[in-house]
Protein backbone atom coordinates (compact mmCIF):
# COMPACT_ATOMS: atom_id res chain seq x y z
CA UNK A 1 0.00 0.00 0.00
CA UNK A 2 1.62 3.26 -1.11
CA UNK A 3 0.63 6.28 0.94
CA UNK A 4 1.63 9.92 1.26
CA UNK A 5 2.67 11.15 4.67
CA UNK A 6 1.31 14.57 5.52
CA UNK A 7 4.29 16.83 6.25
CA UNK A 8 2.96 20.35 6.92
CA UNK A 9 6.20 22.02 5.76
CA UNK A 10 5.92 20.55 2.26
CA UNK A 11 3.51 21.27 -0.57
CA UNK A 12 3.56 17.56 -1.38
CA UNK A 13 3.72 14.73 1.11
CA UNK A 14 6.61 12.32 1.44
CA UNK A 15 5.94 8.90 -0.14
CA UNK A 16 5.95 5.87 2.09
CA UNK A 17 4.62 2.38 2.63
CA UNK A 18 2.61 1.43 5.70
CA UNK A 19 2.21 -2.31 6.26
CA UNK A 20 -0.02 -3.58 9.06
CA UNK A 21 -0.11 -7.35 9.73
CA UNK A 22 -3.12 -8.96 11.37
CA UNK A 23 -3.28 -8.44 15.14
CA UNK A 24 -0.29 -6.10 15.06
CA UNK A 25 1.50 -5.74 18.40
CA UNK A 26 3.26 -2.46 17.59
CA UNK A 27 4.35 -0.07 14.83
CA UNK A 28 7.93 0.79 13.82
CA UNK A 29 8.81 3.86 11.75
CA UNK A 30 12.07 3.58 9.79
CA UNK A 31 14.58 6.40 9.40
CA UNK A 32 16.94 5.62 6.53
CA UNK A 33 20.52 6.77 6.21
CA UNK A 34 22.30 9.23 3.95
CA UNK A 35 21.69 8.61 0.25
CA UNK A 36 19.03 5.99 0.94
CA UNK A 37 15.24 5.98 0.73
CA UNK A 38 12.11 4.01 1.59
CA UNK A 39 13.26 1.54 -1.09
CA UNK A 40 16.43 0.57 0.80
CA UNK A 41 16.71 -3.21 0.35
CA UNK A 42 18.25 -3.58 3.81
CA UNK A 43 15.50 -1.66 5.60
CA UNK A 44 12.85 -3.44 3.54
CA UNK A 45 14.31 -6.77 4.59
CA UNK A 46 14.27 -5.77 8.26
CA UNK A 47 10.70 -4.53 7.84
CA UNK A 48 9.63 -7.89 6.45
CA UNK A 49 11.18 -9.68 9.42
CA UNK A 50 9.29 -7.37 11.80
CA UNK A 51 6.05 -7.92 9.91
CA UNK A 52 6.49 -11.68 10.29
CA UNK A 53 6.69 -11.08 14.04
CA UNK A 54 3.38 -9.19 13.99
CA UNK A 55 4.85 -5.67 13.95
CA UNK A 56 3.53 -2.99 11.60
CA UNK A 57 6.07 -0.92 9.69
CA UNK A 58 6.30 2.48 8.04
CA UNK A 59 9.01 3.01 5.41
CA UNK A 60 9.09 6.53 4.00
CA UNK A 61 11.41 9.06 2.36
CA UNK A 62 12.77 11.59 4.80
CA UNK A 63 13.83 13.90 1.96
CA UNK A 64 12.36 15.02 -1.35
CA UNK A 65 14.30 14.03 -4.50
CA UNK A 66 15.63 17.59 -4.79
CA UNK A 67 16.76 17.64 -1.15
CA UNK A 68 18.41 14.25 -1.52
CA UNK A 69 20.74 15.69 -4.16
CA UNK A 70 22.09 18.13 -1.55
CA UNK A 71 24.88 16.55 0.57
CA UNK A 72 24.17 19.02 3.37
CA UNK A 73 20.51 17.99 3.58
CA UNK A 74 21.50 14.33 3.83
CA UNK A 75 23.40 15.13 7.01
CA UNK A 76 20.93 17.69 8.36
CA UNK A 77 19.94 15.76 11.47
CA UNK A 78 17.47 18.41 12.74
CA UNK A 79 15.68 18.28 9.37
CA UNK A 80 15.58 14.47 9.36
CA UNK A 81 14.27 14.54 12.93
CA UNK A 82 11.56 17.02 11.98
CA UNK A 83 10.42 14.74 9.17
CA UNK A 84 10.38 11.68 11.43
CA UNK A 85 8.30 13.57 13.99
CA UNK A 86 5.90 14.62 11.22
CA UNK A 87 5.54 10.96 10.22
CA UNK A 88 4.93 10.11 13.88
CA UNK A 89 2.13 12.68 14.03
CA UNK A 90 0.70 11.17 10.84
CA UNK A 91 0.73 7.69 12.39
CA UNK A 92 -1.11 9.03 15.44
CA UNK A 93 -3.99 9.96 13.11
CA UNK A 94 -4.25 6.53 11.48
CA UNK A 95 -6.92 4.40 13.14
CA UNK A 96 -5.20 1.13 12.23
CA UNK A 97 -2.06 1.92 14.24
CA UNK A 98 -2.70 4.94 16.46
CA UNK A 99 -3.19 2.85 19.61
CA UNK A 100 -0.16 0.61 19.04
CA UNK A 101 3.17 0.94 20.87
CA UNK A 102 5.60 2.94 18.73
CA UNK A 103 9.22 2.20 17.88
CA UNK A 104 11.90 3.75 15.69
CA UNK A 105 14.46 1.90 13.58
CA UNK A 106 17.30 4.11 12.39
CA UNK A 107 20.17 3.28 10.05
CA UNK A 108 23.36 5.33 9.68
CA UNK A 109 22.44 9.04 9.96
CA UNK A 110 18.82 8.01 10.44
CA UNK A 111 19.77 6.59 13.83
CA UNK A 112 20.64 10.08 15.08
CA UNK A 113 17.28 11.34 13.85
CA UNK A 114 15.49 8.43 15.53
CA UNK A 115 17.15 9.17 18.85
CA UNK A 116 16.52 12.90 18.60
CA UNK A 117 12.86 12.21 17.83
CA UNK A 118 12.67 9.81 20.78
CA UNK A 119 14.03 12.61 22.98
CA UNK A 120 11.26 15.03 21.97
CA UNK A 121 9.05 16.29 24.83
CA UNK A 122 6.04 14.05 25.33
CA UNK A 123 7.50 11.28 23.20
CA UNK A 124 5.55 8.01 23.35
CA UNK A 125 8.31 5.95 21.77
CA UNK A 126 8.58 2.57 23.48
CA UNK A 127 11.84 1.35 21.90
CA UNK A 128 14.58 2.39 19.48
CA UNK A 129 16.91 0.25 17.37
CA UNK A 130 19.97 1.56 15.51
CA UNK A 131 21.67 -0.48 12.76
CA UNK A 132 25.13 0.68 11.77
CA UNK A 133 24.01 3.97 13.21
CA UNK A 134 25.64 7.28 14.00
CA UNK A 135 24.07 8.16 17.35
CA UNK A 136 27.07 10.42 17.96
CA UNK A 137 25.56 12.88 15.45
CA UNK A 138 22.64 13.66 17.78
CA UNK A 139 22.78 17.20 19.11
CA UNK A 140 24.16 17.99 22.55
CA UNK A 141 21.89 16.98 25.41
CA UNK A 142 19.47 14.91 23.33
CA UNK A 143 21.02 11.48 23.79
CA UNK A 144 20.82 12.10 27.52
CA UNK A 145 17.09 12.89 27.16
CA UNK A 146 16.13 9.61 25.46
CA UNK A 147 13.97 7.51 27.78
CA UNK A 148 13.10 4.68 25.39
CA UNK A 149 15.17 1.47 25.69
CA UNK A 150 17.71 1.57 22.87
CA UNK A 151 19.51 -1.23 21.04
CA UNK A 152 22.63 -0.36 19.03
CA UNK A 153 23.60 -2.95 16.39
CA UNK A 154 27.02 -2.62 14.74
CA UNK A 155 29.04 -4.84 12.44
CA UNK A 156 32.09 -6.49 13.94
CA UNK A 157 34.33 -5.08 11.18
CA UNK A 158 32.91 -1.56 11.50
CA UNK A 159 35.62 -0.48 13.94
CA UNK A 160 35.15 3.29 13.79
CA UNK A 161 31.37 3.07 14.20
CA UNK A 162 31.76 0.63 17.11
CA UNK A 163 33.83 3.27 18.88
CA UNK A 164 31.32 6.03 18.11
CA UNK A 165 28.47 3.88 19.43
CA UNK A 166 30.33 3.14 22.65
CA UNK A 167 30.88 6.85 23.20
CA UNK A 168 27.20 7.53 22.56
CA UNK A 169 26.20 4.83 25.06
CA UNK A 170 28.27 6.56 27.72
CA UNK A 171 26.07 9.62 27.28
CA UNK A 172 22.74 7.76 27.38
CA UNK A 173 20.74 7.34 30.58
CA UNK A 174 18.04 5.02 29.26
CA UNK A 175 18.36 1.26 29.23
CA UNK A 176 20.66 0.50 26.32
CA UNK A 177 22.59 -2.37 24.81
CA UNK A 178 25.25 -2.79 22.13
CA UNK A 179 25.16 -5.88 19.91
CA UNK A 180 28.12 -6.52 17.63
CA UNK A 181 27.38 -8.83 14.69
CA UNK A 182 30.52 -10.86 13.92
CA UNK A 183 31.87 -10.64 10.39
CA UNK A 184 29.67 -7.72 9.35
CA UNK A 185 30.85 -4.49 7.77
CA UNK A 186 28.95 -1.19 7.87
CA UNK A 187 26.18 -2.19 5.43
CA UNK A 188 25.75 -5.78 6.69
CA UNK A 189 26.28 -7.11 3.16
CA UNK A 190 27.99 -10.33 4.27
CA UNK A 191 25.88 -13.53 4.10
CA UNK A 192 23.67 -13.98 7.15
CA UNK A 193 24.70 -10.77 8.91
CA UNK A 194 21.63 -8.72 8.04
CA UNK A 195 19.41 -11.60 9.14
CA UNK A 196 21.15 -11.55 12.51
CA UNK A 197 20.67 -7.79 12.82
CA UNK A 198 16.99 -8.08 11.87
CA UNK A 199 16.49 -10.85 14.41
CA UNK A 200 18.02 -8.75 17.18
CA UNK A 201 15.80 -5.81 16.20
CA UNK A 202 12.65 -7.93 16.17
CA UNK A 203 13.47 -9.39 19.58
CA UNK A 204 14.07 -5.92 21.01
CA UNK A 205 10.82 -4.45 19.75
CA UNK A 206 8.84 -7.54 20.79
CA UNK A 207 10.33 -7.30 24.27
CA UNK A 208 9.44 -3.66 24.83
CA UNK A 209 6.12 -3.66 22.99
CA UNK A 210 4.97 -6.32 25.48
Amino acid sequence: MEILIDVPALERGLPGTLTVPASARGIVAFAHGSGSSRLSPRNRYVAEVLQQRGIATLLFDLLTPQEDRDPEARFDIPLLTERLLAATDWLARQDAVSALPLGYFGASTGAAAALEAAAAPGSRVAAVVSRGGRPDLARAGLLEAVAAPTLLIVGGFDDVVIGLNRKAMARMRCENELVIVPGATHLFEEPGTLAQAAGHAADWFARWFG
